[in-house]
């Protein structure tokens, strides 16, 4: 699980860096991703709209969780302080739930968060 750990660690790292070609190579080439704000899209389709709506992204890591069931998950805990494009800055605290793929790859991820003092701010910005 060490390694699962390491590649969400990878994975929030790039996101904080906008590296979009490094956050999808975490990826498995059919994974999903499930967002309060756009629902249920390929990562491939996600990813890309997140970094081309962002100009400023920090992350900030509390903690990273690794579950204990028969399933291969790990949850990142962190706070993400993003700048959009049009300048509106949004400042929240998340989890996202990493489910993995037998080639060591995410299969998916859940995104969770309290969008209610987010949506005035957000809107449909980047939908």
């Amino acid at each position: 699980m060490s390694d699962y750990k390491a590649i969400v660690e990878s994975y929030l790292q790039a996101l904080d860096n906008s590296d979009l070609q490094g956050i999808l190579s975490l990826f498995a080439e059919d994974a999903t991703v499930v967002s309060p704000f756009l629902g249920k899209l390929s990562a491939k389709s996600f990813f890309p709209k997140v970094i081309e709506n962002s100009a400023a992204t920090e992350i900030t890591v509390f903690d990273i969780c690794v579950g204990t069931g028969e399933k291969a998950r790990v949850i990142g805990y962190f706070n993400y302080d993003w700048t959009l494009q049009d300048g509106t800055h949004i400042l929240f605290d998340c989890c996202d739930v990493f489910e993995f793929s037998g080639e060591q790859k995410i299969r998916s991820m859940i995104i969770m968060y309290d969008t209610h003092p987010l949506r005035g701010l957000v809107g449909d910005k980047y939908t």
